[in-house]
């Protein structure tokens, strides 16, 4: 298993996510702060897209609005 980091914007937070989900190797997303701390974990299964994601998507669209830098780890197969 790997793992990358990417240090993005607030504003490009959703978009990020959504084209990582679209990849389809990855099993875990992790959303952190500037301070370094976890806001937020996504585990991605096989079976988790469409409907199932779209909960997800709008939170991360409400943590998105509230940090201004942010970093994402990504877990990938």
């Amino acid at each position: 298993m790997s793992t990358e980091e990417f240090k993005i914007n607030g504003e490009e937070l959703l978009a990020k996510i959504k084209a990582l989900i679209h990849e389809g190797n990855i099993r875990r997303i992790t959303i952190k702060n500037e301070a370094g701390e976890t806001v937020m974990e996504i585990p991605l299964t096989i079976g988790a897209v469409g409907a199932i994601l779209l909960p997800t998507l709008a939170a991360v669209g409400a943590i998105a609005a509230l940090l201004t830098k942010c970093s994402i780890i990504v877990e990938k197969k």
